[in-house]
């Protein structure tokens, strides 16, 4: 058996195939039920509300009107699969590399999201704040 140059013998291919009705052959996908076009446009405007909300919630930030600490001990539900570092970034005088020292400080990847973060991460980035 030679090696491709990928790595693997020529004989067996790099990812398993489901065997399914639902996938055509030589195709490497989940096996996803289909949706109808209503269950897709109920998500389009689940997710354009969730889109909308998270926005107005980065212009109460950026005017003041809602204190961060706040958000991260109580974060709405619009706001709990948001990024934390684009709600940070939202803040007032808060720029990429203060972000950056604030979460490196905390023990923060640049991925997490609110609901992600640990009892100790939050408690630890509300001791810093304000930024």
């Amino acid at each position: 058996m030679l090696a491709s140059s990928r790595g693997f013998p020529d004989s067996v291919p790099p990812f398993p195939l489901v065997d399914s009705p639902r996938v055509q052959p030589g195709r490497r996908t989940a096996n996803v039920p289909p949706r109808s076009g209503e269950q897709r446009l109920r998500a389009l405007a689940k997710a354009n509300e969730v889109r909308s909300e998270r926005a107005q919630l980065k212009r109460e930030l950026a005017a003041g009107r809602i204190q961060l600490a706040r958000l991260l001990n109580d974060p709405p539900a619009c706001a709990e699969n948001a990024m934390l570092r684009d709600l940070l970034l939202a803040l007032p005088k808060v720029g990429p590399a203060r972000v950056n020292r604030a979460l490196s400080r905390c023990q923060i990847t640049d991925t997490k999201t609110i609901a992600g973060l640990s009892d100790r991460q939050r408690a630890a980035l509300i001791q810093l704040l304000p930024l």
